[in-house]
């Protein structure tokens, strides 16, 4: 019996692979390429290339390597946010330090896996990002919570209006803008809006930061 059509490329989730390690590139690639929802449309060698790449191709995931000779993973998370890039990011490390991953976080990745990480739950992990949720170790969330608890407060959660802990409840549950306006019956431009307000009365820089604000302050679902 003839094997089962493969996903239409169009709805695949689009990954680019940044590792200065190319046999890693090469397993990695290996494997998703197995994935009927997975296509794999590019490889990096190090940040600045992975930066370029992601400019050119726009991914919907991009795994990141923190640890690359001249730009690396941190730094190429940070010009990937100068250049507005939609792409998820998804660290991929050998390192378990707080002091290595928390960074990463705080630059803008949605999440991490270590590299010997199964690869069904790698398949997962990209799936989680891509469908907006955040990917963290409970003590690596911890670390990250207590340095936002200390430069924002838990004060500052009264500053926010109802609609606003509407919209940071739905944030810490990984829904986009355009599932939140659905929800709430509202333009995707009022739910913008609302982000940025949330953003700024917390004094925090992305939505991953806000929904782990969220998680750590009960304003879950």
């Amino acid at each position: 019996m003839a094997e089962a059509a493969a996903r239409p490329a169009k709805n695949r989730i689009r990954v680019l692979l940044v590792d200065d390690h190319q046999v890693v590139r090469r397993g990695l690639r290996t494997f998703l390429e197995i994935q009927d929802d997975i296509e794999v449309v590019g490889e990096a060698g190090d940040g600045a290339e992975g930066v370029a790449r992601a400019e050119e191709l726009r991914p919907d995931v991009v795994l990141m390597d923190i640890k690359m000779p001249g730009t690396d993973g941190i730094d190429a998370l940070r010009k990937l946010r100068e250049l507005a890039n939609p792409a998820k990011v998804l660290i991929v490390t050998s390192f378990t330090e707080q002091r290595t991953v928390v960074p990463a976080l705080r630059a803008g990745a949605s999440g991490y896996v270590y590299k010997d990480v199964d690869p069904d739950a790698l398949a997962g992990a990209i799936r989680s990002v891509h469908a907006g949720h955040v990917l963290l170790q409970p003590e690596v969330a911890d670390a990250l919570l207590s340095q936002e608890e200390t430069n924002s407060g838990t004060g500052r959660g009264s500053t926010l209006t109802d609609r606003e802990r509407e919209v940071l409840t739905l944030i810490a549950d990984g829904r986009s803008n355009r599932e939140i306006a659905r929800a709430l019956v509202l333009s995707e431009k009022t739910v913008k809006t609302h982000v940025s307000n949330i953003l700024m009365k917390l004094d925090l820089s992305d939505r991953t930061q806000a929904a782990l604000w969220a998680v750590r302050h009960g304003i879950t679902g």
